[in-house]
């Protein structure tokens, strides 16, 4: 979609042209549900999520810049969302310290490559406070003061959560690759490197995350 084209769109959903927002919902509907998958247990909730995002941005759609990318400002919406979701359903895991969460290492972590959908899955299984701070974190990129300030816990619980959020998925990727890697055994086109110092996470092949 070029940007005379976006813009037209913005400016007939500014005008409660219920077509333009219907064409602009089926545009954006793919980027905006992959980021509320990240966040989400299930396919249901990252629906409700997605909904609950773009009945903001429709009603936000006035205070939308045109200086700034039209993608990224959705993105954002949707990562609030999501945050506003689980911070009203949350009761974040307690701290085990913030000296201990800094000095786990991780050099017993595999150098893996996973499909999307696998890396999806085991996010998705993580508790619902670690999934939130591991999404912001590794992903979304803020540091755990950011994220403290965001869900309302402190720096150091957040380092924890994390710290808990590694170690579960760094089992289920051992797990995974002693039963042979692919849990659902499908084929898909997206790979996952996971770096095994942090474990962030990087995309190939054009990536649902980008």
């Amino acid at each position: 979609m070029g940007e005379a084209e976006l813009h037209q769109l913005i400016a007939g959903c500014l005008k409660q042209d219920r077509k333009d927002q219907k064409v602009l919902y089926k545009a954006f509907y793919g980027f905006a549900m992959s980021i509320c998958l990240r966040y989400a247990g299930n396919r249901y909730e990252a629906a409700e999520i997605m909904n609950n995002g773009f009945f903001k941005i429709f009603t936000h759609l006035d205070k939308y810049s045109h200086d700034k990318p039209f993608k990224a400002w959705i993105g954002k919406i949707m990562t609030n969302t999501a945050i506003d979701y689980y911070r009203s359903n949350l009761k974040m895991a307690n701290t085990d310290g913030l000296e201990k969460a800094e000095d786990i290492g991780h050099d017993d972590f595999p150098d893996k490559k996973l499909r999307y959908d696998d890396l999806l899955a085991m996010v998705q299984q993580l508790p619902n406070a670690y999934r939130t701070v591991f999404n912001l974190y590794a992903i979304e990129g803020y540091s755990h003061e950011e994220i403290g300030e965001m869900l309302g816990i402190s720096a150091g619980t957040s380092k924890s959560n994390l710290f808990k959020a590694r170690d579960k998925l760094k089992r289920m990727v051992m797990q995974a690759d002693s039963i042979g890697g692919n849990a659902s055994g499908d084929s898909y086109t997206t790979i996952v490197a996971i770096n095994p110092i942090n474990l962030s996470v990087t995309f190939f092949n054009n990536g649902i995350f980008k």
